[in-house]
């Protein structure tokens, strides 16, 4: 049985991650490495312990957080699809059973705003966790004069939080913005299609998705 930690320590996997996020860094990307992808796997985890999900779906769905932007390296363009590919091969060199594979690179492959949809649970939590990691340390350059519109929305975000209400069956993304950085219309002009999907992802359990912007419900 292929573990999180195999996949964590694995050199050749490990290599992936780092190098797809070194080819973005020149286009000028947030960062999309280790921190992103711990951060991403620890909130999926997250996620379906709360919707009490079995152990071995909590781990495959872990996988596949870490391993959901290794498609960088090929492009930015498609790039869920690419890791998907990336994702089969690796797992079945590491004779990883198929139907476990499946669920992988589905949600792998359907965690990009542009092509998504939360095809089975690994995928809508991945979503959830991906989408919702919005934070400042992700912008490479502190030259707030080399920001774009997304570097500023990042940069902006104090702290963010996605918290699990499962009382009242809501997501909730937490944000605390520094609005003397960007209007909250400006937040929604680069999120809103990764905000949708997060509604989608969120209905999958049979949940809303809802965003608090400094204790104010916008969403």
């Amino acid at each position: 049985m292929v573990t999180f930690n195999d996949i964590k320590h694995n050199e050749e996997i490990r290599t992936y991650i780092k190098m797809a996020d070194d080819s973005l860094s020149p286009m000028g990307f947030t960062e999309h490495g280790f921190a992103h992808v711990t951060r991403v796997m620890d909130v999926t985890e997250q996620i379906l312990k709360k919707m009490g999900y079995d152990e071995r779906t909590i781990e495959l769905a872990k996988i596949s957080a870490y391993m959901h932007d290794i498609g960088n390296i090929v492009n930015r363009i498609d790039h869920a699809q690419s890791g998907a590919v990336m994702a089969f091969r690796l797992l079945t060199n590491l004779n990883m059973p198929a139907e476990e594979i499946s669920r992988i690179i589905s949600a792998i492959g359907n965690h990009d705003e542009s092509t998504a949809f939360p095809v089975n649970e690994i995928a809508a939590a991945l979503i959830l966790a991906d989408k919702s990691d919005v934070r400042r340390s992700r912008v490479r350059t502190k030259d707030h004069k080399a920001f774009d519109i997304h570097d500023r929305v990042n940069y902006a975000v104090e702290k963010s939080k996605l918290e699990i209400d499962t009382e009242n069956k809501k997501f909730i993304l937490h944000l605390n913005i520094d609005e003397t950085m960007i209007t909250i219309s400006e937040y929604f002009e680069i999120f809103m299609n990764r905000m949708i999907l997060c509604r989608r992802a969120a209905r999958f359990f049979g949940y809303e998705f809802e965003i608090m912007h400094n204790k104010m419900r916008v969403m």
